[in-house]
Parts: structure tokens; C-alpha cells; sequence
């Protein structure tokens, strides 16, 4: 069994440092690319559980499919939303990370050092030049 596994799309800066930073610390995560292989709903619900949060704190509102749909409205429900991430996986918010120690959306990259099941690790240079370090503290 893998160390972590990362829902990710490799076309997003965010999710790339994420899953670096995984490795960085030496750990091979399971790699999901959702736009391929969406989570089910099934899924989706046991993330949600997991993380502690709803649908609507997953969905990326700034995404024009968000806009088109109207997914801003309260009148869709859980079940409808988790419809609509399915049939378009490029609303859910990524990266998403689970790890022995929590599940987590990973914005910034940096958030997924809580979820390490690892000591501190040495600093990571991040994309655009940030240096990343680990303060040691874990969820």
C-alpha cells in the first residue's frame, strides 16, 4: 500500500508542487489524475467525510463550468453537486491528499507537510522560486 495518495492534475502549479513535495519527502503517493479517472461519488463522499467539509467547499467557483452550470445557486443539493463533479471533474479543487495521518486539500502545496507520515524534512524549493520549510508540526 502507498504512503499517500494524491488527487491531482498535473496541469496545475499547486497540485505539481504537492506532489513534489510528497516525493521530496521521500514518499511514492498513489497519483490520480481526476480529469482522467474522476472519484466516484462514493468516493467524493468519504473525502468529504474525511476532510471535514461539505460539497460546496470542494468545487472551484472560479471555474468557468462553475459559472455556466450556476453551481452558485442554493438550490442544488450535496447529491446534485457531486452529480455535476463527476460529469465535470475539473470543478473539484485540487490537490486533495490523503495520508495515514488525514486528508487534507492542499492549498497552498505547503499544506500537505501536516499530513506526513515522516519527520521533518529538508527545505523544497517550490516552482516559482519559494522556498518551502518544514516546521516538523504534524496533524
Amino acid at each position: 500500500m502507498s504512503d499517500a495518495t494524491i488527487f491531482h492534475n498535473p496541469s496545475c502549479g499547486t497540485s505539481r508542487n504537492t506532489l513534489a513535495l510528497l516525493r521530496h519527502a521521500g514518499l511514492e503517493p498513489t497519483v490520480v489524475e481526476y480529469l482522467k479517472t474522476p472519484p466516484t461519488k462514493e468516493q467524493l463522499r468519504q473525502l468529504l467525510a474525511d476532510m471535514k467539509v461539505g460539497v460546496r467547499d470542494v468545487l472551484r467557483s472560479k471555474e468557468p463550468t462553475y459559472q455556466q452550470l450556476g453551481l452558485g445557486d442554493a438550490k442544488w443539493t450535496d447529491e446534485q453537486l457531486l452529480e455535476f463533479i463527476g460529469q465535470h471533474p475539473v470543478l473539484l479543487q485540487r490537490p486533495i491528499v490523503r495520508t495515514a495521518r488525514g486528508t487534507a486539500m492542499c492549498r497552498p502545496s505547503e499544506r500537505v507537510l501536516r499530513l506526513l507520515p515522516v519527520d521533518r524534512v529538508p527545505p523544497f524549493t517550490k516552482e516559482d522560486g519559494d522556498v518551502v520549510v518544514d516546521d516538523g508540526v504534524r496533524a
